[in-house]
């Protein structure tokens, strides 16, 4: 199953505005709801071009609520989640799965109730090993804070070090969102 993830902005109660409007809400009506992190709504989709389809059909709600849009695929990585254009730009076969793995947006994990400082590091989980792809505590999900950009140089994934935190979630984006 390929999963969709919506990270609300800061200042917005995610859940409650996709679920408030009729439009959203009759385009999620299929879909079983999970939390994956904090103010964020996790869907399943049957594929990735299912995915990219929905993330199309909620457009004008990913502009007004959405801070990032991401995608996990199987087929691509198991671990790593996908940026909605570089998602869309492998459905469209834009783009090949070598040069896909190359720019990354780290986010730090903070488990739920922490202070914000990345003083409580968790538990020291891979954010990916949880079935939805998130770090729940006993208060919740987990929260990603302040993304890091880097550009991956052979196999390995570059340390996060904006933070303490135990996890982290990989992003893997297009050389344009990259540079912007």
């Amino acid at each position: 199953m390929t999963r969709v993830c919506l990270v609300g902005d800061e200042d917005v109660n995610l859940r409650y505005e996709l679920l408030s409007r009729e439009t959203a809400r009759e385009a999620l009506a299929t879909y079983d709801l999970r939390e994956p992190f904090e103010n964020a709504v996790g869907v399943e989709t049957v594929s990735l071009g299912a995915a990219v389809a929905l993330l199309n059909d909620l457009d004008w709600y990913l502009v007004r609520f959405v801070d990032e849009a991401m995608v996990l695929e199987p087929s691509v990585s198991e671990r790593e989640w996908l940026s909605r254009d570089l998602a869309t730009a492998l459905r469209d076969d834009a783009v090949d799965s070598d040069e896909a793995a190359r720019f990354l947006k780290i986010y730090g994990l903070e488990p739920a109730g922490a202070a914000g400082d990345g003083t409580d590091a968790g538990d020291g989980s891979e954010a990916g090993d949880d079935r939805d792809g998130s770090v729940a505590g006993d208060d919740g999900p987990g929260r990603l804070v302040e993304p890091m950009y880097v550009t991956r140089t052979g196999g390995d994934v570059p340390e996060y070090d904006l933070r303490d935190v135990a996890e982290t979630v990989v992003e893997r984006v297009t050389e344009s969102e990259f540079g912007a």
